[in-house]
């Protein structure tokens, strides 16, 4: 397949990608967060942890790119001790950032059911979620992962006989619909608590990506040294 590989647009899927995820995880700066919030948690929570997913996404293309300049030999060991590392990267943020999701979710939920004080606190700190920002962020980053699909297709039709990336690729486009819908479905004031919900259902997700990525990483070290 490398041989019929359309270098140049696979060279431009990869580049959409990574300007994908760049956007994530700057998603705290460009929307710009509520000082009294953790780092990126402003337009929130749910826009920075699609970052986790899709560095697994970077990952597994940045592989595909690596074997048009390796032989397949050496390829085939550094493929899986990369895939190790970063996978386990990928797990152990993205744990931290689920537990920090839980937390905040936790807090505001308490705060909103415990009236008179809590519930006001909660639309002091939490009630004022823009979502404008992310919405255009999210619209961005639907379009820049759209394009990237089809200029991956576009290099070369038998990408859509990899499952996994399909299936991979499916998971960061649903991921932007699941963190899109639960913005908009409930009333501004509460949208603080659903995006940290969008957060904890995207993590949840990298999370088993990364475990699968880890146990196929292990399995192919385990082949190289046997």
């Amino acid at each position: 397949m490398l041989d019929t590989l359309r270098k140049p647009l696979f060279v431009v899927a990869m580049l959409l990608i990574v300007v994908a995820w760049l956007l994530e995880m700057g998603s705290g700066l460009l929307i710009g967060r509520h000082a009294s919030l953790p780092p990126g948690a402003a337009g929130g929570v749910g826009v920075v942890a699609l970052a986790a997913l899709d560095a697994l996404v970077i990952l597994t293309v940045g592989l595909m790119g690596l074997a048009l300049f390796l032989p397949e030999r050496l390829h085939g060991r550094v493929q899986g001790v990369v895939t190790l590392l970063v996978a386990l990267a990928v797990f152990i943020a993205g744990l931290l950032l689920l537990f920090a999701a839980i937390g905040l979710i936790t807090l505001m939920l308490g705060l909103l059911l415990a009236p008179i004080f809590g519930t006001v606190a909660y639309f002091v700190v939490f009630g004022s979620f823009d979502r404008g920002g992310p919405a255009a962020v999210l619209a961005l980053l639907m379009l820049l992962k759209l394009a990237f699909a089809a200029m991956l297709l576009l290099a070369h039709q038998r990408f859509l006989e990899n499952k996994g990336l399909v299936l991979l690729v499916a998971s960061s486009l649903v991921a932007v619909l699941v963190v899109s819908f639960l913005h908009a479905l409930v009333p501004g004031p509460l949208v603080s608590i659903t995006d940290a919900l969008a957060a904890i259902v995207v993590l949840v997700l990298a999370l088993i990506w990364a475990v699968i990525f880890i146990v196929g990483a292990l399995v192919s070290i385990i082949k190289a040294v046997v």
